[in-house]
């Protein structure tokens, strides 16, 4: 999609609301049972009165072609770059600085680099990550930074803050995909792991709670439970020696 309608292609969305008065609804059965399911949908039913959750419509903007359009200019000068776009929105106009509003969420110009990977000056709580931080839900910080030295826009790799990098475990080593050692009360024990399906009630051995997806895609990192344990041999003992003096 070109860039040159990007002001409209940014604005010029449906914006999110229901097409609904907030008066009391009136009208024809047919009509009434089609808002009525709506409404209980979006969790706006009463009984006998529909009203809705916001009385006006709300912007719901189409971010993509500003953010694809920040990325086709990454490598090249800010100030070329800002200059380009104000060329596009009219950044003297209210949809201008409405788009601006954005840019400014997506870009961050004042940061400072430190052991290579680029951190906000300015401190709020996501100061201490480093830009394009991956959260639980995504990023949580900004991708794109102008470079403090050159000025160049760039866009920050995805990397993982370097205190939530998980800790090597030392009561913990994988054998295989469905076999592992693990230390329970200071005793080795093989451990087997089998797959299951939600439908089935199965209890976890190491655990020792019945198993969910939830639960074992935390511990396992896929749909497996600890079916079976054993205490390890002389010659396993050894063996997990040997690999904990390595790790």
């Amino acid at each position: 999609m070109s860039e040159h309608r990007l002001g409209e292609i940014v604005i010029e969305r449906p914006r999110g609301g229901m097409r609904c008065s907030s008066r009391r609804l009136k009208g024809v059965k047919k009509e009434l049972d089609r808002i009525t399911k709506e409404a209980t949908e979006d969790g706006l039913l009463r009984p006998y009165l529909i009203k809705v959750r916001n009385k006006t419509k709300s912007l719901s903007d189409h971010l993509n072609p500003l953010r694809r359009f920040l990325r086709s200019k990454v490598g090249q000068p800010w100030d070329q770059v800002y200059s380009e776009l104000c060329q596009e929105i009219k950044p003297n106009t209210l949809t201008g600085q409405h788009i601006l509003s954005h840019l400014w969420s997506d870009v961050e110009l004042h940061i400072e680099i430190i052991d290579g990977v680029p951190y906000r000056k300015k401190y709020n709580r996501f100061s201490r990550y480093p830009l394009g931080y991956l959260g639980c839900f995504g990023p949580i910080n900004t991708e794109f930074y102008v470079h403090p030295e050159t000025k160049i826009l760039c866009l920050a790799q995805k990397v993982i803050s370097p205190d939530e990098k998980p800790k090597k475990r030392d009561d913990l080593i994988w054998i295989d995909d469905y076999h592992q050692y693990r230390k329970i009360d200071e005793i080795w024990y093989v451990i087997t792991l089998e797959d299951f399906t939600p439908d089935l009630v199965v209890t976890d051995v190491v655990l020792k709670v019945p198993m969910t997806s939830k639960v074992a895609h935390d511990e396992y990192k896929k749909q497996v439970y600890a079916a079976h344990k054993r205490q390890c041999s002389k010659r396993e003992l050894k063996l997990i020696q040997a690999k904990l003096s390595r790790i």
